[in-house]
């Protein structure tokens, strides 16, 4: 893959000594010291294959504003800033390799509590043997969508016999692959490059660095281009999905759960949702205007890859990948077998037009798309989630609002104090009980990436109680006596008339989405006629998921049902902090 680079001067900002830790603070301290004795010399020249990408589109927010431009400063003044913001980006970049390396080492530790010695690794990146038990694939290609558990290598063949998908089957054949587009939170990038030939280009994108007002670029390896997209002071980059191309034109489209990383196909059970695009016949011409006011699957995922700063990387490809420009997916595949809806979430402020394109907005709007709006009291929410946050009645009430396929006009619109309002609709959150953690196969070695803080727990289980349409539930798996790190939503309806068969009896979403308002967002503004215009809703994090109609809770549900309500005296899983 070639890409022009281009050369860019980051403008000289003062380091903030709140963002990042104490050694790294003295590190700093230090550089700077060290550059005052002596003559000062120019900060060494960036990399030239470092692409700094500017991107204007997004309405600056309080946590993530553009840079403004730098005074006119002395020589040595400017030297210092400039030494001070080089050694910044050093320490990022670090904190960032950091992080890989602890989830290298949590894989390490994981496969020697399954019994797998490092060298079952694999050196060349593919499944270590014992991690591949034989599965059978029904048909290769799925022009329908499917949607499968991950393998997990401690629960195979399933309790449930559902079939599963490995790593190797949703990518395909390596040598068949002629280009992908990646997304991670975290990954072990050496394990998810032996999946692919070395001469296949691959971009992909993952967690930086927070308070970033630019999306980042930079070559990691031989045609692998790393994308960072801008974050706030909080929020991370969280979205796990995949575009592969492959040289027979065909484009598979993924959406899963899962990082790129082995734990998570292989040791802890995720959820894969897959589709295959063939091309069209004859590629449509673009149309910009008639385009701004689509709101399909191509036209959602086009502007997504917009946000996250994928079309830069394609606009200086010098036209060597099967796409040249975001706008080909649309023109030149075909996408009339597509019928689920897709949920972005994009880190940062949106309002006006975009107040509906992401979070629990868009999810809103999904409903409305898929004619599946309900009244209040008329739709049970059962929502699965790997890591919980901060809960209040308010966030509770305003995300029910959007399941219902109500606006957030009609939400702010309702007179009286959003924090004094009971609760309208029943939500019931399944997360492991610590019990279930212990109990489990890999026990708390297999359960670092399910996350609730102590002081979080003791924040909302107040809002538990007999009488309470909030409820916590035990996650246990239906495949075996492994975790979960999936994250589900079941939209149940609870009308009364009774159902013809084939009629959906409700809605389900499945992606990156954790069930906390970092990830779908919080609403704010106006009511009544001015919500319109004053409205707008704010998230931390990138996400991406998919909503769809259910017509068999059997068929898409993977965890046992009905899940058991936490008893007087259970408690959550509580890893991080205790």
């Amino acid at each position: 893959m070639s890409l022009a680079t281009q050369s860019h001067v980051t403008p000289a900002t003062p380091v903030d000594a709140s963002i990042i830790g104490d050694s790294e603070q003295d590190e700093l301290e230090q550089a700077i010291a060290l550059s005052l004795q002596g003559k000062p010399h120019l900060p060494r020249k960036r990399t030239a294959d470092v692409i700094v990408i500017s991107d204007d589109d997004e309405p600056p927010t309080a946590t993530n504003t553009p840079c403004s431009k730098a005074a006119p400063t002395s020589n040595l003044t400017g030297f210092l800033a400039d030494r001070a913001q080089l050694e910044k980006e050093r320490l990022g970049r670090q904190r960032v390799r950091n992080r890989e390396q602890e989830c290298r080492e949590r894989a390490r530790k994981y496969r020697r509590t399954a019994g797998l010695d490092d060298d079952d690794a694999g050196s060349d990146g593919e499944v270590p043997t014992k991690l591949q038990p034989t599965v059978t694939l029904k048909k290769d290609l799925f022009f329908d969508g499917e949607l499968r558990p991950t393998i997990v290598h401690t629960s195979h063949p399933r309790k449930d016999k559902k079939d599963v998908f490995t790593l190797p089957q949703v990518l395909g054949k390596k040598s068949d692959i002629s280009f992908a587009i990646l997304s991670s939170f975290v990954s072990e990038i050496n394990w998810i490059r032996g999946h692919f030939d070395s001469s296949t280009p691959v971009v992909f994108v993952t967690c930086g660095e927070n308070n970033t007002t630019q999306t980042t670029t930079r070559r990691i390896c031989s045609n692998w281009i790393e994308v960072t997209p801008k974050l706030g002071h909080m929020g991370c980059f969280h979205m796990k999905f995949m575009l592969i191309f492959y040289k027979t034109g065909r484009l598979r489209v993924v959406i899963s759960t899962a990082n790129l990383i082995l734990m998570d196909y292989g040791e802890m059970e995720n959820l894969v949702w897959l589709q295959d695009i063939p091309p069209r016949p004859t590629p449509i011409a673009h149309d910009p205007k008639s385009a701004t006011k689509l709101d399909d699957f191509p036209s959602v995922l086009q502007s997504t890859l917009h946000a996250i700063g994928v079309k830069d990387v394609l606009d200086n490809s010098r036209g060597t990948l099967p796409i040249t420009v975001i706008e080909d997916l649309r023109c030149r595949w075909d996408w009339s077998k597509v019928n689920v809806q897709l949920v972005p979430s994009i880190a940062g402020k949106h309002t006006g037009v975009n107040i509906n394109a992401f979070g629990h907005t868009r999810l809103m709007k999904a409903v409305r798309n898929l004619g599946m709006t309900r009244k209040p009291g008329r739709l049970a929410l059962e929502c699965l989630s790997s890591s919980l946050g901060s809960f209040s009645t308010a966030w509770l009430n305003e995300f029910y609002n959007s399941a219902l396929g109500q606006s957030a006009a009609d939400y702010l619109s309702v007179k009286g104090a959003r924090n004094k309002r009971p609760m309208v609709g029943s939500i019931d959150v399944v997360f492991p009980t610590k019990a279930t953690v212990l109990g489990s196969t890999l026990g708390p070695a297999g359960a670092a990436t399910i996350c609730l803080l102590r002081k979080q727990w003791e924040g909302f289980k107040t809002l538990i109680g007999p009488n309470s349409k909030f409820h916590l539930r035990d996650s246990k798996s239906r495949g075996g006596n492994n975790l979960m790190h999936s994250k589900m939503i079941l939209g149940i309806f609870q009308d009364k008339e009774s159902k013809e068969d084939q009629t959906p009896i409700g809605w389900a979403y499945m992606g990156s989405h954790n069930f906390t308002a970092s990830a779908w967002g919080r609403v704010s503004g106006k009511g009544a006629a001015d919500a319109a215009i004053s409205a707008w809703v704010f998230m931390n994090n990138y996400e991406i998921g998919i909503v769809f109609p259910i017509r068999e809770l059997e068929k898409v549900t993977f965890w046992e049902r009905p899940a058991t309500r936490y008893a007087v005296g259970d408690e959550p899983w509580i890893g991080r902090d205790g």
